[in-house]
């Protein structure tokens, strides 16, 4: 066996079988005397060896490892292992125990020591040796690096650092036996010899027990799979603990509408200018109309308080936002199905009087869209991303080279990217409407709380600059699916209790707006990091933002003791509220340098004429349609109610005069003409462009960083530019105010780009894999050189209708 030698400092000479002033010892389980396995070392600083290692001792305490494993000094001596090909290197112990850092309210379940955290590369163990922790917030490994502040990263979340994970971000756990993996749910048996856990947010961590003592495997293997596998109660998640102990310090500059009072609504319905067709209502003050509507909506002016309470808000238009040309977007939730004809024909003769009392202008301009029939199933999406994010949980490196020849293949499989061009497209039909025909659309979904959400929410970013703004994007993610009733318990499936239910409706959104943020960043005042740190806060139960599945759940589990003031409502924390998450200095990485706010129109050039976006000036309007059909709703009552009773129809009821390309035509026509930031936007989605989300997916894998590059040397040149532009404005203010000041102005620390990477500012630059792009085994599965040579160009036709 070949071995390496280090030297350690011995507290005292040895004695025994190994020669003179030395000791031969070996694994402590396998049993013998003096110079065979299972004695221990005399030298109280040597721990137990394991099997096939050979240690010798002496003054200098010289000991030889095998190259392929890691030891560990005994525990009480603070030292710890980092194990490289080929080399090793000793940190010096420390004077105290590192323990975690926990939060108010956080309570430590049960601990592990011994640890070994590694990232395995080609059958080459390097990591770091330490505790592994399980609190009622986080999983938690704690190495010596764990106790220093030294080199903190510039971009740094106060709440969940680099080794934590908290309990509702564990996706799946495997036990390695005998090298073969096996998923970890409920009760062992058997406790396994390595840990691997998968997160949600893509980070994947392995742990080696091998050398943590029986007794604590047992406890911090069970905790964990206990506390993050296994159904829980919604008042056992940590977000009640952290509630009642923590203090109230929450940002009052926050500047996002929460839609929690009736002045938020009207206040909205002031800003789109569609106060003058719709009202918001109190029928549901108290939840005495359905317990999933919030407590304050809007309707259109005719509906009646009677018609909202007589079905408990279903087949009721809700508003969600009005275009400049008095065009709304509106959701209704459907009928569910009903067996009894007598229930159905109430039901029918129910909507019909709805639609009449609204069949006149403007109303009778409308168009219907039952999502269910034109968009895929939640099912059909959780499948997509299941497979999807496969691709990205790497165990090592050399799986990532292995399927790297064929990755491509394997993302188009997954129909992810289909999904998000196929709501892409969604969105730009229904802005098609609202901007060119000035007509209605109405969003139908059996609860209107999933894609509804996904639509609405994407018309909104694309026809409305003010949803572009930090503020305003946060604010229409409260008004569309906080208050709007989005199941996010159900959908993140944050209490573990049916798997049916969970789907990443919300990610799709959030995917869908960064393809519109890497197309247009001047656009919008937030940056791609700010999407990516906004999934990553899905699954931090201290903000009550993303764990309850309606404005009245949250508001019913409100009440409870506190630990401060002993009695009183519990008070939520909101995860707009960034800076609890992050300091001034990490924040900067959400805010967009190059966006350039709406700049405000000179009331005295304001003409009584309202005001049209420039986008629409240029593009050819379709011609206004005669007001023939004034029965529009009365010729299509039947049709509709049968699409709002949950029967399959078709994707729009379009009128007979409608241009069959005028999408296409609308498409093509807006990506012709120059792009107005603070216009309608709309995405490009024909082929190629439709792309994976690297920031998100990519940040956690070494080998896919780009060295100096990406999107980060970008945005570092620019901070760089803007401090340096910021700090001459300080040096000119100050020489024209002729201040006086003995202060010197530190110069801005200047971003190397070139020592960044694009993973940057989640991880900090890794050492690459170095391996070829064909691993070996690739070219035998390909032809003879000649051969590819003389092949022809492969012929792949990209030019099909996408619209």
């Amino acid at each position: 066996m070949w071995y390496q030698e280090v030297s350690l400092p011995c507290e005292g000479p040895g004695t025994g079988t190994g020669g003179p002033g030395k000791t031969r010892v070996s694994h402590p389980r396998a049993g013998g005397g003096s110079g065979q396995p299972g004695e221990r070392c005399p030298c109280p600083r040597q721990g137990w060896v394991p099997m096939g290692f050979r240690v010798l001792h002496s003054q200098n305490h010289p000991r030889f490892y095998d190259s392929t494993e890691v030891i560990k000094e005994q525990a009480r001596s603070g030292r710890s292992l980092q194990l490289r090909a080929n080399e090793i290197h000793i940190k010096e112990p420390i004077e105290k125990e590192v323990n975690p850092r926990l939060l108010p309210g956080e309570l430590l379940l049960c601990e592990a020591s011994t640890v070994y955290k590694y990232m395995q590369e080609d059958g080459s163990n390097r990591g770091t040796y330490g505790k592994l922790v399980c609190t009622n917030f986080k999983i938690s490994f704690l190495d010596d690096d764990s106790a220093s502040d030294d080199n903190e990263p510039q971009f740094k979340n106060k709440i969940v650092g680099e080794n934590d994970i908290t309990l509702q971000c564990v996706d799946q756990i495997y036990g390695v036996y005998d090298e073969k993996k096996k998923l970890l749910t409920g009760q062992l048996r058997k406790y396994p010899e390595k840990l691997i856990i998968y997160c949600k947010d893509l980070r994947v961590f392995n742990f080696c027990l091998r050398y943590t003592k029986e007794e604590e495997v047992k406890r911090i293997v069970s905790g964990i799979v206990h506390h993050s596998q296994t159904p829980k109660l919604l008042k056992r998640l940590f977000l009640f603990s952290y509630a009642s102990a923590a203090p109230n310090n929450t940002d009052g500059r926050n500047q996002t509408v929460m839609f929690e009072t009736l002045e938020d609504w009207r206040d909205e319905l002031e800003r789109t200018k569609g106060n003058v067709k719709y009202k918001a209502v109190t029928t549901n003050e108290g939840y005495r109309v359905s317990e999933k509507l919030p407590l304050y909506f809007v309707v259109p002016l005719c509906i009646s308080e009677e018609s909202i309470l007589k079905y408990e808000g279903r087949g009721i238009p809700i508003w969600c936002w009005s275009c400049h040309n008095g065009a709304a977007l509106l959701k209704m939730s459907a009928f569910p199905k009903e067996q009894d004809d007598s229930t159905s024909q109430m039901q029918k003769a129910f909507l019909d009087g709805i639609y009449k009392t609204i069949s006149k202008p403007p109303y009778e301009l409308l168009k219907l869209d039952d999502l269910s029939s034109s968009l895929p199933s939640l099912q059909d999406i959780q499948t997509a991303y299941t497979r999807f994010k496969q691709l990205f949980l790497i165990d090592n490196s050399t799986d990532f080279w292995a399927t790297d020849v064929k990755w491509f293949s394997l993302l188009e499989s997954t129909n992810w990217l289909e999904i998000i061009r196929r709501v892409l497209k969604k969105a730009i039909e229904v802005a098609e409407c609202l901007e060119i025909q000035h007509t209605n659309v109405l969003l139908i979904e059996e609860t209107a709380t999933d894609l509804c959400c996904v639509i609405s929410s994407l018309v909104q970013v694309m026809m409305d600059s003010y949803s572009r703004t930090k503020s305003g994007f946060q604010s229409l993610i409260q008004k569309e699916w906080v208050i709007g009733g989005h199941g996010f318990l159900d959908r993140c499936n944050h209490l573990h209790k049916s798997e049916k239910e969970e789907a990443p409706v919300f990610l799709l959104l959030l995917n869908c707006v960064w393809q519109l943020v890497q197309q247009y960043p001047p656009a919008f005042e937030f940056t791609e990091t700010y999407l990516t740190v906004l999934s990553d806060s899905l699954y931090v139960p201290i903000f009550s933002t993303f764990f309850f599945n309606s404005q009245h759940q949250r508001d019913t589990n409100k009440s409870g003791e506190s630990l401060k003031t002993q009695s009183g409502p519990f008070r939520f924390l909101t995860v707009w509220d960034w800076a609890v998450q992050f300091d001034p200095k990490a924040q900067a990485f959400l805010n967009n340098p190059l966006y350039a706010e709406k700049p405000k129109p000179d009331k005295s050039q304001r003409k009584t004429a309202r005001f049209k976006h420039q986008r629409q000036l240029s593009l050819p309007l379709t011609q206004a349609k005669p007001s023939t059909k004034r029965g529009f709703f009365r010729e299509e009552t039947d049709h509709l109610i049968k699409n709002i009773l949950g029967k399959r129809i078709g994707k729009f009821i379009n009128s007979s005069d409608e241009p069959p390309n005028s999408l296409r035509e609308f498409y093509d026509s807006w990506h012709s003409k120059p792009v107005d930031y603070h216009g309608l936007l709309l995405p490009r989605i024909d082929g190629p462009e439709i792309k994976v989300w690297a920031q998100r997916y990519l940040r956690w894998i070494p080998e896919a960083q780009l060295h100096g590059g990406g999107t980060i040397a970008t945005a570092a040149k620019i901070l760089d530019l803007m401090e340096e532009v910021q700090s001459l404005q300080v040096k000119m203010d100050e020489e024209h105010s002729q201040a006086v000041s003995g202060a010197v102005h530190s110069v801005p620390m200047r971003r190397n780009s070139a020592r960044l990477s694009s993973l940057f500012p989640f991880a900090l630059l890794q050492r690459q894999s170095v391996k070829p792009a064909l691993p070996t085994s690739t070219w035998k599965d390909l032809e003879d050189e000649d051969d590819l040579v003389k092949r022809d160009d492969e012929f792949v036709d990209l030019s099909g209708d996408m619209l």
